[in-house]
Protein backbone atom coordinates (compact mmCIF):
# COMPACT_ATOMS: atom_id res chain seq x y z
CA UNK A 1 0.00 0.00 0.00
CA UNK A 2 1.32 3.45 -0.98
CA UNK A 3 1.21 6.80 1.02
CA UNK A 4 -2.21 7.75 2.29
CA UNK A 5 -4.16 10.08 0.24
CA UNK A 6 -4.72 13.13 1.93
CA UNK A 7 -7.75 14.89 1.77
CA UNK A 8 -8.18 18.43 2.51
CA UNK A 9 -4.60 18.64 3.28
CA UNK A 10 -5.04 22.16 4.85
CA UNK A 11 -7.60 21.02 7.15
CA UNK A 12 -6.42 19.85 10.76
CA UNK A 13 -6.49 15.96 11.46
CA UNK A 14 -8.43 15.58 14.37
CA UNK A 15 -6.51 12.83 17.03
CA UNK A 16 -3.12 13.88 15.53
CA UNK A 17 -0.56 12.09 13.91
CA UNK A 18 -0.54 9.42 16.49
CA UNK A 19 -3.93 8.13 15.20
CA UNK A 20 -5.15 4.55 14.37
CA UNK A 21 -7.08 3.58 11.04
CA UNK A 22 -10.11 2.39 11.17
CA UNK A 23 -10.75 -0.02 9.04
CA UNK A 24 -13.56 0.41 6.32
CA UNK A 25 -15.16 -2.34 3.92
CA UNK A 26 -16.58 -0.88 0.85
CA UNK A 27 -18.86 -2.58 -1.43
CA UNK A 28 -18.40 -1.74 -5.65
CA UNK A 29 -21.53 -3.24 -6.84
CA UNK A 30 -21.24 -4.01 -10.38
CA UNK A 31 -24.00 -4.17 -12.86
CA UNK A 32 -23.71 -7.40 -15.94
CA UNK A 33 -23.40 -3.59 -17.67
CA UNK A 34 -20.76 -2.29 -16.18
CA UNK A 35 -22.18 0.55 -13.81
CA UNK A 36 -21.21 0.50 -10.63
CA UNK A 37 -23.56 1.97 -7.36
CA UNK A 38 -22.69 5.01 -6.11
CA UNK A 39 -24.84 6.41 -2.85
CA UNK A 40 -24.29 9.93 -1.32
CA UNK A 41 -23.57 10.41 2.44
CA UNK A 42 -26.52 10.82 4.73
CA UNK A 43 -26.95 14.52 6.19
CA UNK A 44 -25.32 14.53 10.07
CA UNK A 45 -21.82 12.46 8.50
CA UNK A 46 -18.34 13.95 7.55
CA UNK A 47 -18.36 15.20 3.98
CA UNK A 48 -22.72 14.75 3.93
CA UNK A 49 -24.26 14.60 0.47
CA UNK A 50 -20.61 13.39 -1.39
CA UNK A 51 -21.30 10.33 -3.32
CA UNK A 52 -19.08 7.11 -2.01
CA UNK A 53 -19.52 3.46 -2.58
CA UNK A 54 -21.39 2.12 0.32
CA UNK A 55 -20.11 0.27 3.22
CA UNK A 56 -18.79 0.95 6.68
CA UNK A 57 -16.66 0.07 9.59
CA UNK A 58 -15.49 -3.44 10.48
CA UNK A 59 -16.96 -4.23 13.55
CA UNK A 60 -14.36 -6.80 16.37
CA UNK A 61 -14.31 -9.89 15.45
CA UNK A 62 -15.51 -8.99 11.83
CA UNK A 63 -14.03 -9.97 8.38
CA UNK A 64 -14.20 -7.45 5.66
CA UNK A 65 -16.84 -9.58 4.24
CA UNK A 66 -18.83 -9.91 7.40
CA UNK A 67 -19.00 -6.34 7.55
CA UNK A 68 -19.85 -5.48 4.20
CA UNK A 69 -22.01 -8.05 4.34
CA UNK A 70 -23.53 -6.45 7.33
CA UNK A 71 -23.44 -2.91 6.35
CA UNK A 72 -24.63 -3.08 2.47
CA UNK A 73 -27.89 -4.84 4.57
CA UNK A 74 -28.07 -2.24 7.31
CA UNK A 75 -27.56 1.11 4.73
CA UNK A 76 -29.23 -0.51 1.67
CA UNK A 77 -31.32 -3.38 2.41
CA UNK A 78 -29.28 -6.08 -0.09
CA UNK A 79 -27.60 -9.11 0.32
CA UNK A 80 -24.58 -10.03 -1.44
CA UNK A 81 -23.86 -13.18 -2.66
CA UNK A 82 -20.37 -12.77 -2.32
CA UNK A 83 -17.47 -9.92 -2.42
CA UNK A 84 -13.93 -10.51 -4.55
CA UNK A 85 -11.80 -8.70 -2.61
CA UNK A 86 -10.02 -6.02 -4.73
CA UNK A 87 -8.22 -3.34 -3.28
CA UNK A 88 -6.98 -1.29 -0.19
CA UNK A 89 -6.50 2.32 0.00
CA UNK A 90 -5.70 4.40 2.70
CA UNK A 91 -7.34 7.69 3.05
CA UNK A 92 -6.33 10.55 5.54
CA UNK A 93 -9.51 12.99 5.82
CA UNK A 94 -9.32 15.36 8.88
CA UNK A 95 -12.10 13.58 11.02
CA UNK A 96 -10.56 9.98 10.54
CA UNK A 97 -7.99 7.75 9.28
CA UNK A 98 -9.18 5.07 6.87
CA UNK A 99 -8.08 1.69 5.65
CA UNK A 100 -10.39 1.32 2.46
CA UNK A 101 -11.33 -2.47 2.08
CA UNK A 102 -12.82 -2.49 -1.51
CA UNK A 103 -14.73 -4.97 -2.79
CA UNK A 104 -16.55 -6.16 -6.08
CA UNK A 105 -20.11 -7.65 -5.74
CA UNK A 106 -21.57 -9.04 -8.83
CA UNK A 107 -24.17 -10.56 -7.40
CA UNK A 108 -27.42 -9.61 -4.43
CA UNK A 109 -30.41 -9.75 -3.57
CA UNK A 110 -33.24 -7.35 -3.19
CA UNK A 111 -34.25 -4.29 -4.28
CA UNK A 112 -32.12 -1.29 -2.99
CA UNK A 113 -33.69 0.70 0.18
CA UNK A 114 -31.75 3.75 1.02
CA UNK A 115 -32.30 3.33 5.12
CA UNK A 116 -30.46 6.09 5.63
CA UNK A 117 -32.40 9.01 3.53
CA UNK A 118 -29.45 9.14 1.21
CA UNK A 119 -29.41 8.95 -2.71
CA UNK A 120 -27.94 6.67 -5.29
CA UNK A 121 -27.15 6.01 -9.01
CA UNK A 122 -25.55 3.71 -11.35
CA UNK A 123 -23.12 5.11 -12.94
CA UNK A 124 -20.63 4.80 -15.85
CA UNK A 125 -17.30 6.66 -16.45
CA UNK A 126 -17.54 9.24 -16.85
CA UNK A 127 -19.28 9.92 -13.21
CA UNK A 128 -21.93 12.67 -13.65
CA UNK A 129 -22.53 12.88 -10.14
CA UNK A 130 -21.03 15.73 -8.00
CA UNK A 131 -19.28 15.84 -5.31
CA UNK A 132 -17.26 12.42 -5.47
CA UNK A 133 -16.03 11.82 -1.77
CA UNK A 134 -11.81 11.32 -2.04
CA UNK A 135 -11.45 8.22 -1.23
CA UNK A 136 -14.05 7.06 -4.35
CA UNK A 137 -11.56 9.14 -6.96
CA UNK A 138 -8.94 6.33 -6.81
CA UNK A 139 -11.65 3.52 -7.94
CA UNK A 140 -12.65 5.74 -10.72
CA UNK A 141 -9.23 5.70 -11.84
CA UNK A 142 -9.01 1.54 -11.81
CA UNK A 143 -11.81 1.30 -13.23
CA UNK A 144 -10.30 3.56 -16.28
CA UNK A 145 -7.36 1.22 -16.28
CA UNK A 146 -9.53 -2.07 -16.06
CA UNK A 147 -11.54 -0.93 -19.25
CA UNK A 148 -8.74 0.63 -20.99
CA UNK A 149 -10.82 4.07 -20.70
CA UNK A 150 -9.44 7.12 -21.90
CA UNK A 151 -10.55 11.07 -20.67
CA UNK A 152 -11.66 12.46 -17.54
CA UNK A 153 -13.65 10.31 -14.75
CA UNK A 154 -15.62 12.77 -13.79
CA UNK A 155 -17.85 14.67 -15.79
CA UNK A 156 -18.19 18.66 -15.25
CA UNK A 157 -16.55 18.99 -12.33
CA UNK A 158 -13.07 19.95 -12.18
CA UNK A 159 -11.06 16.92 -10.28
CA UNK A 160 -9.20 17.99 -6.97
CA UNK A 161 -6.53 15.48 -6.06
CA UNK A 162 -4.47 14.93 -3.17
CA UNK A 163 -2.72 17.80 -2.74
CA UNK A 164 -5.94 20.12 -3.24
CA UNK A 165 -4.35 20.89 -7.17
CA UNK A 166 -6.97 20.91 -10.13
CA UNK A 167 -6.85 17.85 -11.87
Amino acid sequence: MSTPLVADPHRAREGGAERVAVEVAVGVLVRDDGAFLLTSRPVGKAYAGYWEFPGGKVESGESIEQALRRELQEEIGITISSAEPWRVEMVDYPHALVRLNFCKVHAWTGELVMREAQHYAWQQLPVEVHPVLPGTLPVLDWFAQERAYEGATLSGAPRVDSTGANG
